[in-house]
């Protein structure tokens, strides 16, 4: 695993709360809580942070189904059943 995974997955298990899906509020928060020398490894670190916040509401979004298609699902049982 590399450096910016092993970085990212260490500061997610211990301030997931912290985090969110908005890069700049990311690169904020890690000011916060890490001394990070280097800019482009904070970015990166950011990023990565980032899209594997956004990926998860992702998969959560596509598991829960909506009101409507609950309703569209229910509506073609009935009719099969009939």
């Amino acid at each position: 695993m590399d450096r910016v995974k092993r970085i990212s997955n260490e500061l997610l298990e211990r301030y997931q709360d912290k985090f969110g899906i908005d890069f700049d509020e990311n690169k904020k928060t890690m000011k916060e809580i890490a001394i990070v020398r280097s800019k482009l490894l904070r970015n990166k670190v950011a990023g990565y942070i980032t899209s594997d916040l956004r990926r998860q509401a992702a998969e959560k979004e596509r598991a829960v189904p909506s009101e409507g298609e609950e309703e569209e699902n229910e509506s073609q049982i009935t009719e099969e059943e009939e």
